[in-house]
């Protein structure tokens, strides 16, 4: 069968319930199970997820579903890096031009609004605490067992796996003849902490910004919420490798902490009252990347968000990209009258090297945020990408903003990255190039390299 009626979806997390939500606008009869309860009733839980930054192809996602208008509610706009220094200095970076920004929203309330726009929908039926145990990706069934023990299978004509870094689906494809599979682990975790409201209900912090502290091998974060708080993360080795080099390993007290924290992020220790009985109250995490293929079996089984391509969440694109894999399947098969198998065929031609580049550009973030953000040359660097931009608007486009502000290919972004890594090398190299690199002549000097690397400037 060609054209499908019936959908299994599994994972009703972010991306599970977007395409739900995509589907069911296309009149199928979808049915999504989750092994968790549901989250509405429950509430989200704390010290497992990063916040997130909601930027253009999440929205242009969002839109494409019509949920859009309901990001005002939950989201928090963040028009740049704000950049803590060692010696307590803040030096703010915006991310734009015009006051591009990005949206900090909460996991749990975004997960909690895509739930409750999906459940309203007539075509769209969740399932929950029912975990998979096994699928058939020849017939499109899978089976559950629900939290009493009892199982069950369900039919379908698809079953997409939308459950995450660890998907049950993916297992059981990976079983299948010619299906390549790798996993990275970083060698750092991360831990969730708070930065509470003021007293008077406001924010502690400047709060459109994306705080960052960044110190070498590790940093920490802090992005707003809507209730005047901040959701922090601390990003830190496991082990250390050095014997100057904090680790995971060695916060094993409540002293080792504050004096840790006291050292390396003295400004905001006095923001966290409940520092030390957050940090052992919540779990450290691990950060891990996925690569697989293909993300598909035949028209009766795919992959898609970290399911497929898993990353590490340093370019904030990881829920993005999942929702970019919603909208692009949604174009599809749209493109090919809901015929499944060519559908899914272009899905895996098309996203699989744009998720592969994205994988790529998270990491290489990583260095960015927690080494570079602070170093002189870097932030010459970024004032040279911002006044080229402002320049050559139609030319010349940073890196961060054609992955963040933009739709275009992750992949065209990486080729881009690589192409400006070599020009500002060239660049920053020139004589002077701190003093005039704003004057007319250190700009003509700029305008020549970029003229001779094919900008049309």
């Amino acid at each position: 069968m060609s054209k499908h009626q019936t959908i299994t979806i599994v994972g009703g997390g972010l991306v599970g319930s977007l395409c739900a939500i995509f589907l069911g606008n296309r009149d199928y009869d979808v049915h999504v199970f989750d092994r968790r309860r549901d989250m509405r009733l429950t509430g989200a839980e704390r010290g497992r997820s990063i916040n997130l930054a909601l930027s253009h192809r999440g929205l242009k996602a969002l839109e494409a579903a019509g949920v859009a208008a309901h990001i005002d509610t939950i989201g928090i706009p963040m028009r740049g890096r704000m950049i803590h220094n060692a010696d307590g200095a803040t030096v703010f970076q915006p991310y734009g031009k015009d006051g591009e920004a990005i949206y900090s929203v909460s996991r749990g309330g975004l997960n909690e609004l895509l739930l409750n726009i999906a459940d309203r929908h007539p075509h769209v039926h969740f399932h929950f605490e029912e975990r998979c145990q096994d699928v058939n990706v020849h017939e499109a069934t899978a089976a559950f067992m629900r939290s009493d023990g009892a199982t069950h299978e369900v039919h379908a004509d698809c079953i997409i796996g939308a459950d995450g870094a660890y998907s049950a689906v993916r297992g059981v494809m990976q079983k299948q003849g010619r299906f390549n599979y790798e996993q990275l682990y970083l060698e750092h975790g991360y831990k969730e902490l708070t930065i509470p409201a003021k007293p008077d209900g406001n924010w502690a912090l400047e709060k459109n910004a994306l705080h960052i502290w960044p110190r070498g091998r590790y940093m920490f974060i802090a992005l707003p919420n809507t209730d005047g708080s901040f959701t922090c993360t601390l990003f830190l080795p496991f082990e250390s490798n050095r014997a100057d080099e904090p680790s995971f390993e060695d916060l094993h007290t409540e002293e080792a902490v504050m004096r840790f924290f006291g050292t390396s992020f003295p400004d905001v220790v006095q923001l966290m009252p409940d520092l030390a009985q957050e940090f052992f109250a919540n779990p450290t995490s691990t950060l891990v990347t996925v690569r697989c293929s293909p993300w598909i079996y035949q028209d009766t089984a795919m992959l898609i968000g970290d399911a497929a391509h898993a990353i590490v969440p340093f370019y904030g694109q990881g829920m993005n990209a999942g929702f970019e894999d919603c909208r692009i399947f949604n174009e599809l098969l749209t493109k090919h009258d809901d015929h499944w198998l060519e559908t899914l065929q272009e899905y895996n031609t098309v996203r699989k090297p744009n998720s592969d580049a994205i994988a790529r550009l998270a990491m290489q973030n990583f260095v960015e945020m927690s080494e570079r953000v602070a170093d002189p040359m870097f932030l010459l660097r970024k004032k040279i990408e911002q006044r080229c931009h402002a320049l050559y608007p139609s030319a010349f486009q940073p890196v961060y903003s054609m992955v963040t502000f933009s739709h275009l290919p992750y992949a065209d972004a990486l080729k881009e990255m690589e192409r400006q890594d070599a020009i500002f090398e060239k660049i920053l190299s020139l004589e002077h190039i701190r003093e005039r690199w704003n004057t007319s002549e250190g700009e003509s000097a700029v305008q020549e390299i970029l003229r001779s690397a094919g900008y049309a400037v």
